[in-house]
């Protein structure tokens, strides 16, 4: 960072020739890129900006009307300020003509009172530029230090957020998309005042580049993501433009942050990352051959081959909104491995997506062909419970025949699994209920594509109530979810007929949409319910 005017006035050099400022003395925060003694009225062109001009004054015009086209020429280049030293050329005044032009330009005009070496000035004021940009290299330096060793440790979202608010003495948050709270650090602060209304405040702030300083909030914000496909934004809360430690230490962050959902962080024994991983490829369809998968786990024990294949994904109850805790995770990962071996099913199990916001444990049974299926999970589901304290739900899909087909099983038992939490249901294992689109948009809630899809149908509805304080969006679900039934859609509103109306007009306007026309009312209402998804958080 750059010293300003008001720090280089602060060295003994300048103290020494007692400096007095005359003309734009609320501008000392001008930055000092660089010290610049010139004698002659034309140097204006040779300048960069930035610079802080020194002179006798000895060359300057008697004229005013040349000494303001002097000062005009030094502020439109952007020179930091003028420094004038009295009793060659002026004995103890400025020309009356100069300081005026330099207060209309807004130009910072110093002079010294007593006679100061002028090699002492620059040398002085380029040894404190070249400390701060020395400085400004170390912390930097720092940063990168600090966040390469938290990607290697694998620090989970949380602990970088934090990291983030501690070394930058300022509240940190980590939103999504659809500008939902991932992660939020007050540093020290009140958290509720923090993200008092956030999604309304959030989407009010639209920087035009990936890392900009919003003015009006005060906040520092970075695109996070990785790969050409971002999924969140960063933000610092500063309350004043930053500085460039600041900007480093935001882009680092999002840096980690982008990288940490890339890698695969799984903290359970070796077993389980063992099993995990061949699980986690078979649902990406990773291998080039299911013989090979099916090999694979048949080296760790688990035959695939020839037998039937059931996905299940056991969850903590409280694991409703962010991830779960790696520790927890794991351990229940361990508690479904020896229900497995004790109840004698063939099992792979491990943590999969460990970190995101869907993290759970999955378990990909293998049975032979003439076992009962229902049977062996009311035995795995019984003992996960015992050893678990019943504190967390069990789902599965539907029981396929081949390796190819394990992900519609896995994905029904995550559908299962989701909802699931959501209630206080207390049954040993739950299967796919009639889910329908509402499953399937809370299945792919934290899906980029999903929350853009969100943004571009509702995006103005949503500003517009956020900058109103009307409730338009719940006029528009209400409609829709009345079947596109006017009368009824009023009723539970509790508003009269015309003013119903008036507001599914006002509804078209903002979105330039037909309410009319079923295609646009069936886009609409999923991206309605893709939005409570998304909004969905811990109960």
């Amino acid at each position: 960072m750059l010293p300003t005017l008001a720090d280089v006035l602060q060295l003994d050099a300048l103290r020494r020739g007692q400096p007095r400022v005359v003309a734009g003395g609320d501008r000392l925060g001008n930055r000092v890129r660089w010290v610049h003694v010139a004698e002659v009225t034309d140097i204006a062109h040779l300048l960069h900006g930035g610079e802080l001009v020194l002179t006798t004054g000895i060359a300057l015009p008697d004229e005013p009307a040349r000494l303001r086209a002097y000062i005009g020429e030094l502020a439109e280049v952007g020179v930091s300020g003028l420094m004038v030293e009295l009793g060659r050329r002026y004995a103890s005044v400025l020309p009356p003509a100069l300081i005026a032009a330099a207060e209309d330009h807004g130009l910072p005009v110093v002079v010294l009172a007593h006679e100061p070496a002028f090699v002492d000035i620059t040398e002085s004021v380029h040894a404190r530029i070249v400390q701060d940009q020395f400085a400004e290299l170390r912390a930097s330096e720092q940063l990168h230090e600090i966040f390469t060793q938290l990607s290697v440790e694998g620090a989970s979202t949380d602990e970088v957020v934090r990291q983030v608010a501690a070394l930058g003495g300022n509240p940190v948050v980590l939103e999504n998309l659809t500008h939902q709270v991932l992660a939020a650090d007050a540093d020290g602060g009140d958290p509720a005042e923090l993200l008092s209304a956030w999604e309304t405040r959030s989407r009010a702030v639209r920087p035009d580049q990936r890392t900009a300083y919003d003015e009006s909030s005060g906040w520092l914000v970075t695109t996070v993501g990785a790969r050409g496909e971002d999924w969140g934004r960063l933000i610092i809360v500063l309350g004043a433009p930053p500085s460039p430690r600041e900007t480093v230490l935001i882009e680092r962050a999002a840096t980690t942050l982008a990288l940490g959902r890339l890698l695969d962080r799984h903290a359970e024994s070796m077993e389980r990352q063992a099993h995990g991983t061949i699980i986690a490829r078979i649902l990406e369809h990773s291998y080039s051959d299911p013989q090979e998968a099916a090999a694979r786990a048949r080296a760790l024990g688990v035959p695939l081959a020839g037998r039937r294949l059931l996905g299940v994904v056991l969850r903590p109850r409280s694991a409703t909104a962010p991830a779960s805790p790696a520790a927890e995770l794991s351990e229940l990962a361990e508690v479904a491995a020896a229900a497995c071996k004790d109840a004698r099913l063939a099992a792979l199990v491990g943590v999969l997506d460990e970190g995101s916001p869907h993290a759970r444990v999955g378990v990909l049974a293998s049975l032979p062909a003439r076992a009962d299926a229902e049977t062996a999970l009311n035995e795995v589901a019984t003992r996960v419970r015992k050893q678990s304290g019943g504190d967390c739900v069990m789902a599965t899909g539907s029981v396929v025949e081949s390796i190819r087909d394990v992900r519609r099983s896995f994905q029904e038992a995550e559908q299962v699994a989701d909802v699931a939490c959501r209630g206080s249901g207390g049954r040993l294992f739950y299967r796919l209920p009639d889910l329908r689109v509402r499953g399937l948009l809370h299945l792919l809630r934290d899906d980029a594509r999903l929350q853009t899809f969100v943004e571009r149908e509702l995006g103005p509805l949503l500003e517009y109530d956020a900058q109103r304080g009307s409730d338009l969006t719940r006029i528009l679900e209400l409609y829709l979810d009345a079947g596109r039934n006017k009368a009824v859609a009023a009723q539970q509103a509790h508003l009269s007929r015309p003013a119903f109306y008036e507001r599914l007009r006002r509804i078209e306007r903002v979105l330039d949409a037909d309410l009319d026309d079923v295609e646009s009312c069936v886009s609409l209402h999923v991206a309605l319910l893709a939005l409570s998804s998304v909004r969905w958080e811990r109960s």
